[in-house]
């Protein structure tokens, strides 16, 4: 398991609120087999915009990956950092960023903690940034994305962009864990959570205002 410094160093607070993205299907566009260059690398329309609004409405942003090919020595790490440079990059452009990209770099029969739907890359996270998975709203785009989130701890949710996607929602397939929210994309997502956000401050306003004690003075 790694995470790319390249990126720069997550900062770590206490008072923080995260959200995981898996990359494929739900950042980018899904290639046949994994990401090996720079030109393999394509946003999901208004996956980058997503990310920016999640920013702005105070959110960190991590991503999880799988890269077998890392570990099987079909690329290099020159040649990921110039992946995480061109997602940067555009990432920038729209005025979003990614705090930290973590991957699992190994084979299917490495049989490691990892490689999803296994919950261990997003525990890692978990364990970076010092917060509670229980808290952190984690978005994936395949069955076994969300099994991972689901078993990490996470607050699930399924994103309809990536080839796992599953024929229908209502109900979901029963490989899918209970509690899965459904988006049609992140931009979808990221409109969900900020509003919802908003929606709770704005009650929260609301009880303290009901809570004042009455001005006698009055």
């Amino acid at each position: 398991m790694g995470a790319l410094g390249a990126l720069g160093a997550a900062r770590i607070i206490a008072a923080m609120r995260l959200v995981i993205i898996e990359r494929d299907g739900v950042l980018c566009v899904e290639r046949e087999g994994y990401l090996r260059s720079p030109d393999d690398w394509q946003a999901q329309p208004g996956a980058l915009e997503a990310i920016a609004q999640l920013n702005h409405a105070g959110y960190q942003v991590a991503v999880s990956a799988i890269w077998p090919g890392l570990g099987q020595g079909q690329f290099d790490m020159a040649t990921v950092n110039a992946i995480q440079a061109r997602m940067s990059k555009q990432l920038a452009a729209v005025g979003g960023r990614v705090d930290a990209v973590f991957f699992c770099p190994h084979a299917p029969d490495e049989a490691c903690d990892c490689r999803k739907p296994q919950p261990g890359l997003l525990r890692q996270i978990g364990e970076r940034y010092k917060t509670n998975l229980a808290q952190v709203h984690a978005v994936g785009a395949s069955a076994r994305d969300v099994q991972a989130a689901h078993a990490a701890g996470c607050i699930a949710h399924l994103v309809l962009t990536g080839k796992g996607a599953p024929a229908h929602t209502e109900p979901l397939p029963p490989e899918f864990p209970p509690g899965v929210q459904v988006h049609a994309d992140l931009a979808a997502f990221a409109a969900a959570r900020i509003a919802a956000d908003e929606a709770t401050a704005a009650a929260a306003a609301n009880a303290g205002q009901q809570a004042q004690p009455p001005d006698l003075d009055a």
